[in-house]
């Protein structure tokens, strides 16, 4: 074992003699790293701490699992010391540089296993996340940052930083080979504490999916709050839906990582070391390892507790979206200034990560674009645990559409890769008129059965529109015509697992049904048509265009008028 290049502070630890490993596997001839708070047999492990390396006498769990799928273990790389940090600068061999340049931070903890990806030294590496240091740090290379659900991979000869939150990441230059080694790492072991047989969801989202974009990009500059934008963009082009939600709750869960007892934690995982040796522990990290002793178990409790309040306001958000977005990494930060201001900065690093383990959530960094400064954007889709594989799908189409090179090398994206996914499950779409619009009575009918608005349009102009008496609630009819006699209406046009149609069906009342309409677009869909014989007598309320405008024209309650 010798000690990587001075001027190099990517890598810690490059090998005199390879490991040995299988000739054959699924993962043959591909190169890795890992973070030095990872173990390898015969490795010093020291998290970037000198004082605590000690020499493991067995690989952690991931390592012996891709060492035996064929995989080439190149060395162990620099990282923010004891995984405490997002910036990549605290570490006592050195802060590692950014792979676009070199003046500006890396990314943390998992600084130079994001580094040598990007560079292209191998083909992929290992990191920990427990605050975000498995993402920020792909955001700001251009590669592929892979946060799976807790407890998916296993922990096991991993030096814990929070044990409860810590993941094992994976980056890469693509989706498709990120997929490959959690294909290959994705196993309960009984070894870790943590380890839980997750039930994974392999349907993808498909070609209508509704994302949610948090209400306030407050830690962004002007340039990442354009280049965002532009990722909107994207994911709109993708078939995405974009749904604006109360960031607040998330970023209340994100402060209480460091500014409640929950960062108690972080001391209990080098208790032992950090008592003798506390002395050996660099600023900030020291500060901030040592404030979990002033903690204690009543105070703990106290923070599950708001922990878990805030996790039922963050469960709501689920209900009108199926992923949410949020930039990767707000800003880009030169390492002096990192270094002059080291707790401000990078907290605002972590913006949009914190949140995510604390929640329970499986997390995908993938580069969106360069901003106009040139250099790298990316974007973090979220989904709550057990939806790795919908991210992974989403976070392929999402990296191939941006037409990037492979993080620093300049080199193209290759074809996507196939993924072991099921078949998407089958949909059906329904044009809504009346009560069952967005806010109207009905419409919980609908998102009970997981609904999914795609869009709101009007039909073709051949459509007249009628308030039928005596319903309740109150409903409208349409009746098809002949053309020259109508006008279009407008309508809510909605999607629903085919498993759900025939219940929803069953609960409509005479004298509405469900036929085919004619969009506007020429498009025909299923929706709700009206018999003929309702409509004699029925007042004619075409001319308004729609439900709701007759409804606020009617002065109907405000209850019925809600948007």
């Amino acid at each position: 074992m010798v000690q990587a290049e001075s001027n190099d502070t990517a890598w810690l630890f490059q090998p005199e003699q390879p490991l040995q490993t299988q000739a054959q596997g699924p993962l043959a001839g591909l190169r890795f790293a890992v973070k030095d708070n990872i173990d390898v047999a015969g490795w010093p492990t020291t998290a970037a701490c000198p004082a605590f390396a000690r020499t493991p006498a067995a690989h952690a769990t991931v390592v012996q699992r891709l060492l035996d799928a064929g995989a080439r273990l190149q060395g162990k790389t620099n990282l923010d010391q004891f995984a405490c940090g997002l910036n990549g600068t605290r570490s006592p061999y050195g802060a590692v540089p950014n792979a676009f340049d070199p003046a500006l931070v890396s990314g943390g903890s998992s600084s130079g296993s994001a580094v040598v990806v990007a560079r292209g030294e191998v083909d992929f590496s290992l990191g920990t996340d427990t605050a975000g240091s498995g993402r920020v740090p792909a955001g700001l290379n251009n590669i592929v940052g892979l946060k799976p659900s807790r407890g998916l991979v296993s922990a096991h000869g991993v030096l814990p930083a929070a044990q409860s939150l810590d993941c094992v990441s994976i980056f890469a230059r693509t989706v498709g080979l990120a997929a490959r080694v959690l294909t290959q790492l994705g196993a309960p072991d009984p070894q870790d504490p943590y380890s839980r047989d997750l039930p994974l969801v392999r349907q993808p989202f498909g070609g209508h999916f509704r994302f949610g974009v948090p209400d306030t990009l407050d830690a962004c500059d002007d340039a990442s709050r354009a280049a965002f934008a532009q990722a909107i963009d994207q994911l709109k082009a993708l078939g995405g839906t974009p749904v604006t939600f109360n960031y607040q709750p998330f970023a209340d869960v994100a402060d209480l990582l460091y500014e409640s007892a929950l960062v108690a934690e972080r001391y209990a995982a080098i208790r032992g070391f950090f008592d003798k040796h506390e002395v050996d522990v660099i600023e900030p990290v020291r500060g901030i390892v040592g404030r979990g002793r002033g903690y204690s178990a009543a105070d703990w409790c106290d923070a599950q507790v708001k922990l878990q309040a805030l996790s039922q306001q963050a469960r709501r958000v689920w209900s009108g979206i199926d992923v949410m977005v949020v930039p990767t990494m707000p800003i880009h930060v030169p390492i002096a200034a990192m270094q002059a201001d080291p707790v401000a900065l990078n907290r605002q690093l972590g913006a949009y990560t914190n949140f995510v383990n604390l929640l329970d959530y499986a997390a995908l960094s993938v580069p969106t674009g360069l901003r106009s400064d040139g250099l790298p954007f990316g974007v973090t889709l979220i989904a709550p645990a057990g939806m790795d594989w919908p991210l992974i799908e989403l976070g392929q189409r999402v990296h191939h559409a941006s037409g990037l090179p492979q993080g620093a090398t300049g080199q193209p994206l290759p074809a996507p890769e196939a993924l072991p996914l099921d078949a998407p499950e089958p949909r059906v779409k329904l044009a809504v008129v009346g009560a069952h619009l967005s806010g109207m009575p009905l419409n919980g009918q609908l998102t009970e059965r997981d609904g999914r608005l795609l869009q709101t349009t009007t039909t073709s102009a051949d459509y007249r529109f009628y308030a039928l008496p005596g319903t309740t609630p109150p409903k409208p009819g349409l009746l098809r015509v002949a053309p020259g006699q109508g006008a279009a209406i407008v309508v809510e046009v909605w999607d629903m697992p085919l498993r759900h149609y025939g219940s929803f069906v069953a609960l409509i009342p005479t004298p509405l049904g469900i036929g085919t309409l004619e969009l506007a677009s020429g498009e025909r869909v299923q929706g709700f048509v009206c018999e003929h014989l309702a409509t004699l007598g029925a007042l004619d309320i075409t001319h308004h265009g729609g439900w709701r405008a007759y409804m606020a024209q009617a002065g109907k309650p405000a209850a019925a008028l809600s948007p």
